[in-house]
């Protein structure tokens, strides 16, 4: 029987081994699911809310021990994990406040006939979560939250990587007082998850992964007419227009690129600035970036640890060095220092074109790609060619100028201007192109995975 076994990206060491479920074990976990969700459909949303209230305290009680698990098994800095920790506790919170308002159900007169009309926000089944590494508690927990309260069930395969993790937060659901069976976690491999993705319990299918992943899964749900919710790679464009403050600008552009290591879908990647302020701007970005303090994730002082993996490490090393062989310029970084552990140092590469992996693709790593703009029409021109359209940034100190060019030219999902953040419980989270569809958070999340039902009264 196969295995898997975690591994602590900075020291090297063997973590835990665990045993890959049969698809006997698979399938029976959830049909467990489907089982309790019968049984959970049954409560009102007011009854479900302290159930999430309980799980998100249970969440705080054991902050410390989760995030000291999610560094050990992805590298991510402790401190970046005790806030990931509070993230998930505001995230139920939020969902136990707001979701039974908007899953209320809706009166409408029938515009025909002005009879009564009525929407109703039903339940539809077990929900199959594949989440990534990045987050390890993040990821699963907003699709878990979103989904308890509209009363579905959850199945969670997560990456091998943070099994840990995954196995965790179940326990500790099921201490907070939910029922055993409603949250399962599989630790399967990806064949095994095809066959549940087209097993007839499974109602909905959502991943967050690479553009490549989303392909895969969605078109294995595709086949067996299953909805999916895609939240995918991308390549964030921030753009440091003409009039750019660039204290603020370089501040959150080190921010935006460090955060998590550089294991963040929403980073900012691609650093595209403009003729007049570039020289200023990527001298003191450089500068900044050298300074990085690079080392032990549990140190209060490290700003920037191990990547999450050996395999991870040499994915991004690759993209640096086929960047440099077509011609990239390494203006900071880019030699990885002798010490054990996936380690890659802050790096900054400039002089890029399409056909080079740190113009084209997504790096999930520390490393930033300078492109020179001619103006600010120009860069945005840059930031809308990319295939990905998840998130993005722009620096102007004119905010209606900067409002005004989001809103109504920036082909991606989220922006931030004159700013950097991962994700708000309160705004939608999600992507255009290559960068997935759906959304969560923000109420609309906890609508994607129900049956809006129309009743039509006499």
């Amino acid at each position: 029987m196969s295995t898997i076994t975690t591994i602590n990206p900075a020291t090297e060491k063997e973590i835990q081994t665990y045993t890959l479920m049969t698809k006997k074990q698979a399938t029976e976990r959830l049909e467990s699911c489907h089982a309790a969700f019968l049984k959970w459909r049954e409560l009102t949303h007011q009854q479900r809310a302290p159930y999430l209230q309980k799980i998100g305290q249970k969440l705080r009680d054991n902050a410390d021990e989760l995030a000291a698990l999610m560094t050990s098994e992805t590298g991510k800095l402790l401190k970046d994990g005790l806030t990931e920790v509070e993230l998930c506790a505001a995230i139920f919170d939020y969902t136990a406040k707001t979701g039974p308002d908007v899953l209320a159900d809706e009166e409408r007169k029938q515009g025909v006939n002005g009879k009564r009309g009525l929407i109703s926000y039903q339940p539809i089944g077990v929900i199959y979560s594949i989440q990534p590494w990045n987050f390890p508690l993040y990821q699963p927990v907003r699709v878990l939250a979103s989904n308890l309260m509209a009363g579905n069930g959850c199945v969670l395969k997560h990456a091998s990587i943070c099994t840990g993790t995954g196995l965790r937060l179940r326990e500790l659901c099921i201490e907070a007082g939910l029922p055993e069976d409603l949250f399962q976690v599989l630790v399967i491999d990806h064949d095994t998850s095809d066959q549940l993705i087209a097993n007839p319990l499974v109602r909905g299918v959502t991943l967050t992964g690479s553009d490549g992943a989303g392909r895969h899964v969605g078109a294995e749900a595709a086949k067996a007419l299953k909805k999916t919710v895609l939240e995918l790679g991308s390549n964030d464009a921030y753009l440091v227009l003409e009039d750019a403050d660039i204290e603020t600008a370089v501040k959150f552009s080190v921010m935006g690129r460090l955060y998590n290591n550089g294991e963040t879908c929403v980073s900012a990647k691609r650093f595209i600035v403009t003729d007049k302020v570039y020289d200023t701007f990527v001298e003191a970005f450089v500068a900044q970036m050298q300074d990085i303090n690079m080392g032990d994730p549990t140190n209060e002082n490290t700003q920037l640890g191990p990547l999450s993996s050996k395999e991870q490490f040499d994915t991004v090393t690759q993209q640096v060095n086929e960047s440099v062989a077509k011609g990239a310029k390494i203006l900071c970084g880019g030699e990885v220092p002798k010490r054990p552990g996936a380690y890659y140092p802050a790096t900054v590469l400039a002089e890029l074109r399409p056909g080079m992996p740190a113009y084209d693709d997504e790096i999930f790593g520390p490393v930033a790609s300078i492109i020179r703009a001619r103006d600010d029409e120009d860069a945005m021109r840059l930031a809308n060619e990319s295939r990905y359209g998840l998130g993005g940034g722009i620096f102007s100190k004119n905010e209606e100028y900067a409002l005004r060019l989001a809103r109504d030219n920036f082909d991606t999902g989220m922006i931030r201007i004159n700013s950097f953040g991962a994700a708000d419980p309160n705004m939608p989270f999600g992507g255009v192109k290559n960068s997935g569809y759906g959304r969560e958070h923000g109420g609309f999340g906890i609508r994607e995975f129900v049956n809006v039902k129309s009743i039509f009264l006499p």
